[in-house]
């Protein structure tokens, strides 16, 4: 007999041996497959071959981790193998005084102008929005390509 999450068919749960926590790219993924299944959904039936996203750099999500959360989502589906593109987006730091982006070290955000000392205004970076969806038509059983 196996212990506690181990069951065939069975999830861990939250306090069981071996339970990890959901990434919450995993969430975004399903929420993005989603998005997509209802646009094709608007023209027939469809099989998902091509999204593109924007994801910002502020906006919380890793696009490796979200593009393992997507071939996740979209495993044993009828669509399974649609690629997924991932444009990253990064944020800008702008002088409000100097009238200029500031550059700035990878993974750091210094909000203060180096050369007039002014508050910086940050600009874009958060998106995350789907642009494109492409897909095959699904005609009497057919692919048919969009």
């Amino acid at each position: 007999m196996r212990g506690p999450g181990h069951g065939h068919g069975r999830i861990a749960a939250q306090g069981d041996p071996g339970y990890t926590k959901p990434m919450h790219e995993m969430g975004i993924a399903i929420e993005i497959y989603r998005t997509c299944r209802e646009a094709v959904q608007e023209h027939g039936e469809g099989r998902l071959r091509h999204v593109k996203i924007a994801v910002g750099e502020l906006s919380a999500v890793e696009p490796d981790l979200l593009s393992f959360g997507w071939e996740a989502v979209i495993a044993d589906t009828d669509d399974e193998g649609a690629e997924l593109e991932v444009e990253f987006r990064r944020a800008d730091q702008r002088c409000p005084n100097c009238g200029e982006s500031k550059d700035r070290s990878e993974g750091s955000w210094f909000r203060i102008c180096p050369d007039c000392g002014a508050p910086l205004e940050v600009r874009g970076g958060d998106e995350l929005d789907v642009l494109e969806v492409s897909f095959e038509a699904v005609e009497n059983g057919a692919p048919e390509e969009q």
